[in-house]
């Protein structure tokens, strides 16, 4: 099959819809765990067992690929980044609806866009300018400042978005030198090596045997999420997945509602679809929309 063949595409399409039905999953699993046990805990474990299930899964095929790369200080990086990453969203999922963090990531875009243009010289015209702005009123709303319904924790979401926007400019910029499970594996493995202290000095034993298996889900869901979304983007551009990356809010949602209750309000729905819309714009004028 061509690279850019139909067929390609469609494949990619499909993987990157189940990565966002498993982070998904994932921030909803995070959400219950972290309400029996410390968030160190949980994140150290579902880094520990990501790594050992995608060594599992990888290394029989890959071998010594999955940790031969040549910047290994931007591996280490882009693993502290992930570890912070992780840390700032299981810890706000302790206070804030599922709904009120995914819209929240969806902010990401917007962010690459400023950043592209501060960091890497890329123009912005007064059009994609208006964008982001818009966006960024999306995310007042959404926010609420100063308001009763503003929760402090949403600003660990915000930091969020701010290094998940990087991270995305670094994985970018690594790409051209590294393999795709050397990138997702060893960035997995600095975070649980890293944070080994921390869940060690927070350890409290699982009450439930089931605790165990949601955790081992974590790990498996973080793991294989990450590497489908590097497929996808071998067979497709970012151009071609970028809009079916706003489906997780769905699911969010969704999961939500059915596991925890929660529905988002009206300022919250709003504030999402001013985004998204912002996003969706920044994307078509990248496609070559006028």
């Amino acid at each position: 099959m061509l690279p850019n063949s139909p067929e390609q595409r469609r494949i990619g399409i499909a993987l990157v819809s189940c990565t966002t039905l498993m982070f998904a999953t994932l921030d909803a699993l995070a959400k219950h765990l972290v309400q029996e046990l410390p968030v160190l805990q949980v994140v150290w474990l579902r880094f520990a067992t990501h790594v050992f299930i995608m060594a599992a899964l990888l290394w029989p095929q890959h071998g010594l690929r999955l940790v031969t790369v040549t910047r290994p200080r931007l591996h280490v990086l882009r693993g502290l980044m992930m570890c912070a990453m992780t840390a700032l969203n299981f810890w706000s999922l302790q206070y804030l609806q599922l709904a009120v963090t995914g819209a929240m990531q969806f902010s990401v875009p917007i962010l690459i866009a400023v950043f592209s243009a501060l960091w890497l010289g890329e123009r912005l015209d007064l059009r994609r300018w208006l964008a982001i702005l818009t966006g960024f009123v999306g995310v007042l709303i959404i926010i609420r400042p100063g308001s009763h319904a503003f929760h402090p924790a949403i600003l660990l979401t915000l930091m969020n978005a701010i290094l998940y926007a990087s991270f995305n400019l670094l994985t970018r910029h690594m790409a051209k030198t590294e393999s795709a499970e050397a990138t997702q594996w060893l960035a997995a493995a600095v975070a649980a090596l890293v944070l080994t202290p921390f869940g060690l000095w927070q350890w409290q034993t699982p009450e439930h045997w089931s605790t165990w298996g949601w955790i081992a889900m974590t790990g498996l869901l973080g793991g294989l999420g990450h590497y489908c979304v590097t497929l996808a983007h071998r067979r497709a551009s970012a151009a071609v997945l970028g809009p079916f990356l706003y489906q997780q809010i769905i699911y969010m949602s969704a999961l939500g509602w059915l596991v925890f209750g929660n529905v988002p309000d009206l300022a919250v729905v709003l504030g999402a679809l001013v985004v998204v819309s912002s996003g969706l714009y920044l994307l078509w004028r990248e496609v070559g929309g006028r």
